[in-house]
């Protein structure tokens, strides 16, 4: 007790750990709110280094209302998420992660930039084990073709949850690539904040 338990592959908060982190959170952020330049120190992340883009990615997807700042409660709902939705919840959240500019699908352009910037993190850690070594635009177009059902180049939220749940390899490329639990616990451990 007292400890964070496994359920399943999903880490769950507990109660004294969520303390702990909001002291953690109230000392680093006084003012109640987070922002990107101190996201990216919270969690140990250079300013123009290999993680930033991806950083900067997971900052507005935290960012619920859209005021380019986290508060206490985005944070941790976002945590929750990460670390105990179920598959369907977190795809529609990685789904935010992709839609840089927010406009409800994803391009050819937004997917290129997200997958770019997940390679840059691989090679700078690297952490790429994957027997496959397709280039960027290689799984772009791979992803493309498996959830872009109606062909018009944009990934609409129901084309990228429906098409990761039927084909394994996009799936498992988003699970991979995009497992914002991993980096958030990775991250975690880099910074001294937590």
């Amino acid at each position: 007790m007292g400890q964070s338990q496994q359920t399943g592959s999903c880490e769950e908060i507990d109660v004294k750990a969520l303390q702990d982190m909001y002291k953690k959170f109230v000392l680093e952020c006084p003012s109640g709110v987070l922002f990107l330049h101190e996201f990216k120190r919270f969690f140990g992340v250079h300013p123009t280094g290999e993680a930033s883009d991806y950083a900067e990615n997971m900052f507005r997807a935290f960012d619920k209302n859209g005021d380019n700042t986290i508060d206490f409660l985005e944070f941790v709902a976002a945590l929750n998420l990460v670390f105990r939705g179920d598959l369907e919840h977190k795809l529609r959240w990685s789904f935010k992660v992709y839609d840089k500019d927010g406009n409800g699908y994803v391009d050819r352009n937004e997917l290129r930039s997200i997958i770019d910037s997940i390679y840059q993190i691989k090679k700078y850690s690297k952490k790429d084990k994957s027997e496959s070594h397709l280039t960027v635009d290689e799984v772009v177009e791979r992803i493309l073709d498996a959830v872009d059902f109606d062909r018009d180049g944009h990934i609409t939220l129901e084309e990228f949850v429906k098409g990761a749940q039927q084909d394994p390899w996009v799936l498992n490329m988003l699970r991979l690539d995009m497992n914002p639990a991993g980096w958030v616990l990775e991250n975690r451990r880099k910074s001294a904040y937590f």
